[in-house]
């Protein structure tokens, strides 16, 4: 009988399951730069060796393993990786030619998901909940329905991540009550959220957003020396709700950034060698590189790809241009898949100065290359948080959801980036020569200079934040005693 219990402890064990033990569930939004921002702080979590399970479909957690980057060792071997079965569902390709930009074709997978997983998931954390002591839940903030069960396990909390900056909640916390502080020094000319969403996303938003009542704190992918004038709003808001006089009190939490800060050369070596852009890179000037990428979710139509293209061979700058479609709900289906056209000849005619990928890129080691002076990015939070922590300035070009506004962010309020297309402006065709113009007055300008060592200047603090006594350090350290105590 001994033996048995031993045997039995010995399995728990393994699976980061003890009596004596907190345990972090992580249910992300099944989307890329969701699922990555959960990965990476699932790293932090573990650096305290606490156990983390990450909770997903088999597909959606298979391409979050295959597409982390900038860790020591991969996350199969460290988090328990848990691969629900939904039904199937629609998948259909993105659309380059719409009008609103958003990735509309991706709301079938979030909407399927929030509605198939929330059995699965209750069943599993009744279970882990009867073999630690403590389960806490990180959910997505577009994923709240799936874990509205855990109000009712005695020993489970749960709280909400917010994927996008606390610039864009507060925001939009700001218009939802019609007030219209001044924190810090907001400008005046914020962009509204037209154009941002289809109706169809904002009714899924809301239909999650009722449940946020029930979590004990909500996480963010920043820090407080990017983002402290906002969080402080954000705590302060809370402590006035109705809501806080009759419940516990719960924090607001800047555990940023998630992904790793220090990007040695050789950790950028996978199972194949060294990527062949960082080969590339190693060649050039410092500074010299504007890397160019539109995240996931991006779809552009032929007539701005041509007109990209001119542009930035017309800048006579170094380039790295991932060209990519927008990843459908499940990237391993390759039916059909659109290959976007460049005009006949272009990559021999910019050979030397440029190149153009159309496969998935290390990203965070490209910002973290000296070579890199630059990003011209769609602005989503992942891409903007680690370029800021890399020190890199943006040429800001937003395409939909909080993405103009952490355009405003990164270029008016940080002023570590230049703007190449206004959000005013959104419908309009982005010329060979707007792209020309961006790209010289950051890689090649005095104005740009200033730019970038305000944006190197930030990325050192911010990674000076994350060592052993910084003030991101301790707020994650504070985190982790929260989360420890005893129930």
């Amino acid at each position: 009988m001994a033996d048995r219990q031993h045997r039995r402890e010995a399995i728990d064990d393994q699976n980061g399951l003890n009596q004596s033990q907190v345990i972090v569930v992580m249910v992300p939004l099944p989307a890329q730069g969701h699922l990555n921002q959960l990965l990476q702080l699932s790293r932090l979590i573990l650096s305290y060796n606490i156990p983390v399970h990450f909770i997903g479909t088999a597909t959606h957690n298979r391409q979050a393993k295959l597409r982390v980057h900038g860790w020591d060792v991969p996350p199969n071997a460290s988090i328990h990786f848990h691969d629900l079965e939904i039904p199937p569902f629609p998948c259909p390709p993105p659309n380059p030619n719409a009008k609103n930009k958003f990735p509309s074709h991706l709301l079938p997978a979030f909407i399927n998901a929030s509605s198939h997983l929330r059995e699965p998931v209750s069943v599993l954390l009744r279970s882990l909940s009867s073999k630690a002591r403590k389960v806490i839940v990180i959910n997505d903030s577009l994923m709240a329905s799936v874990i509205q069960e855990v109000r009712f396990i005695s020993n489970a909390e749960s709280y909400i991540f917010h994927s996008v900056s606390a610039f864009t909640i507060c925001l939009l916390q700001m218009e939802r009550s019609g007030r219209h502080n001044k924190i810090g020094a907001i400008p005046e000319n914020i962009p509204t959220f037209e154009g941002c969403f289809t109706d169809e996303f904002l009714d899924f938003l809301a239909s999650e957003y009722q449940y946020h009542k029930f979590n004990s704190g909500r996480i963010y992918n920043t820090c407080r020396l990017i983002e402290g004038d906002f969080i402080e709003f954000l705590e302060k808001q809370e402590r006035e709700t109705l809501e806080e006089i009759v419940s516990t009190k719960k924090k607001h939490w800047a555990l940023g950034p998630f992904n790793p800060v220090i990007i040695p050369a050789e950790r950028s070596k996978g199972t194949n060698g060294r990527h062949f852009c960082l080969e590339w890179l190693d060649k050039q000037a410092r500074n010299s590189v504007i890397y160019v990428s539109f995240g996931t979710t991006t779809a552009m139509n032929n007539e701005q790809i041509k007109q990209l293209a001119i542009g930035l061979k017309q800048s006579g700058q170094k380039f790295i241009w991932v060209l990519r479609e927008a990843d459908k709900a499940d990237i391993f289906n390759v039916d059909n898949e659109r290959k976007a056209e460049i005009p006949k000849g272009y990559e021999n005619s910019v050979e030397g100065v440029g190149l153009v990928v159309r496969d998935w890129v290390p990203q965070l080691e490209i910002l973290a290359h000296p070579a890199t002076g630059g990003f011209m990015s769609h602005c989503g939070w992942n891409s903007c948080m680690e370029s800021i922590s890399m020190g890199v300035p943006i040429a800001a070009w937003p395409m939909h959801s909080d993405q103009p506004r952490n355009a405003v962010l990164i270029t008016e309020l940080l002023k570590i980036g230049v703007t190449v297309k206004e959000w005013a402006r959104r419908d309009e065709i982005v010329t060979a020569k707007m792209v020309e113009s961006s790209v010289k007055k950051l890689i090649a300008s005095d104005e740009g200079d200033g730019i970038r060592k305000r944006a190197a200047e930030l990325g050192e603090s911010v990674r000076e934040s994350m060592v052993e006594g910084g003030s991101s350090r301790m707020e994650i350290d504070s985190f982790i005693a929260h989360i420890s105590s005893c129930v």
